[in-house]
């Protein structure tokens, strides 16, 4: 949480800055690129095949730290000589996230600021390894409160270089790298204290590093498949004027409630679910299942909503000054409620997907990542002549409906272990339906507050008051029609905590 609100000031002060503009968009590319082939690397397929064979040599006493020693070793190894390669094809890997940037000063710009931040995907990559380590111990807060770092070095980059008079974009471009030092530098100590003291030694493939490279396979090509079908977003959005920065700012407001309550409980269900397989604890595995994907929808449904109803309110109020003007605004808004609309599907894939990743079937979710990029491409290159830059956030929701009907049709030969229970089918209606009386209750809220939204500093009072209105709706209609017991609730967020 303190990460996401932190993203949301560093995103606050980029758009105050920068806005929608050349610098801003060039930026932007430049930081996704490290970002893409980070997902690609490590949190994507490296990770989802090291942890649950890690997991499972931590739960047998199987020199889980020796695995670990040779796995950091022979992705330090990779990455080293993927970042050479990286520099030297820089204007090639731009010209394939934002080809619409040719021609104009943004392609010049994207490249040097690429230069200057892709070895972010060196530390990030290793730290996101350590943070694999220490989540499959159980150990969760600082692998959690590592993107903190990112956020305040970015926020304090950005304040300095304004007192200062240095470029805004430069700035931000050089403290990218800084940032992954220091991410790397808090996980590594971390995992040190906890007894898995990583260091680097000579690269040596070994039968259980074979094994690994071949169950990762299948998750890297499928990462690749899910790094495409942003790049189909970009490439989309760059032959639209300001559009690179609308669908980013609206991704940094889906990701909140994504990045709180998906992530963080695919991360614990993965290292969860393992255990338990190795265990042979089938009833446990399906309550394990049950309950994160319950807390997940009690969570995101009602966000889904807020954002479909009230993106306008939230944009301006979060977004709208400085060289962010109304028109960009509105434009963010439009994507916020696109995007809103599949926020669902975006956190139930982080609850369906370890029930694969801990069977170490990585192939499967590599087949149905290509049918959700054709969906994906389909959408967003069909549609774009003629709803412009929203088909790229169309083209992203509904490929994620269909990544999610895919997992679950695919999921279905999993035995017990993969069904749900009754309390789970149960309360899903009736957190859709509490959800919807509590998008009346927003909607109605907004339009006694509209007066309020474009005054000065009472706007921040008044979007607090919105939001608070929609919470206390939700959990007061939600237990009244018996979504969730409060208690239980608690004791939820306490286990998964």
């Amino acid at each position: 949480m303190a990460s996401r609100v932190l993203g949301f000031a560093r995103d606050i002060l980029i758009a105050a800055y920068l806005g929608a503009g050349p610098v801003a968009e060039a930026f932007l590319v430049a930081f996704a690129l490290p970002n893409m082939f980070r997902r690609f690397f490590a949190e994507g397929a490296f990770n989802m095949a090291f942890v649950p064979m890690f997991s499972k040599k931590v739960e047998g006493g199987d020199d889980a730290l020796g695995f670990a020693r040779d796995a950091f070793t022979g992705l330090a190894t990779v990455l080293i000589v993927f970042t050479v390669l990286a520099q030297v094809a820089m204007p090639f890997l731009v010209l394939a996230m934002a080809s619409g940037f040719v021609g104009d000063d943004r392609f010049d710009l994207a490249v040097d600021y690429g230069r200057v931040a892709f070895p972010y995907i060196l530390f990030i990559s290793l730290a996101a390894l350590l943070s694999g380590v220490l989540n499959a111990t159980g150990r969760f807060v600082a692998a959690a409160a590592a993107p903190v770092l990112l956020n305040l070095l970015f926020v304090g980059a950005m304040v300095v270089a304004d007192a200062a008079g240095w470029p805004i974009g430069d700035a931000l471009a050089w403290t990218v790298p800084i940032a992954g030092i220091a991410q790397l530098a808090l996980v590594w100590t971390a995992a040190s204290r906890a007894g898995f003291r990583l260091t680097l030694r000579r690269p040596r493939l070994t039968p259980e590093l074979k094994r690994l490279a071949i169950i990762a396979g299948p998750a890297a090509l499928a990462g690749g498949v899910v790094q495409v079908n942003l790049l189909i977003g970009r490439q989309v959005a760059s032959f639209f004027e300001g559009a690179v920065a609308w669908l980013s700012y609206a991704d940094r407001l889906y990701q909140l409630p994504l990045g709180v309550v998906g992530i963080a409980i695919g991360v614990v269900l993965l290292p969860d679910l393992s255990r338990r397989l190795r265990a042979e604890d089938t009833e446990g595995g399906r309550y394990a299942f049950n309950r994160a994907g319950e807390m997940a929808l009690a969570l995101t449904v009602p966000a889904a909503v807020a954002l479909a109803v009230i993106p306008g309110p939230i944009v301006s109020v979060l977004f709208q000054r400085g060289a962010f003007d109304a028109a960009d605004a509105a434009a963010t808004a439009l994507a916020v409620a696109v995007y809103g609309a599949g926020l669902p599907a975006f956190v139930m894939q982080k609850v369906l997907q370890p029930l694969f990743f801990a069977r170490e079937d990585t192939r499967r979710p590599f087949y149905y990542a290509l049918v959700a990029l054709a969906v994906n491409a389909a959408i967003a290159i069909g549609l774009a002549p003629f709803i412009g830059y929203i088909a790229a956030a169309w083209g992203t929701t509904l490929a994620g409906w269909a990544m999610v009907a895919l997992l679950w049709r695919g999921s279905r030969g999993m035995g017990a272990a993969a069904d749900l229970d009754a309390r789970f089918i149960r309360r899903l209606g009736r957190i859709v339906l509490a959800s919807a009386l509590m998008g009346v209750v927003l909607w109605g809220l907004a339009w006694v507050l509209a007066p309020w939204f474009g005054a000065g500093t009472v706007r921040y009072a008044a979007l607090a008051l919105l939001v608070a209105g929609g919470i206390v709706a939700y959990f007061a209609l939600g237990h009244l029609v018996g979504a969730f017991r409060i208690s239980e609730f608690r004791r939820a967020l306490r286990r998964q905590r």
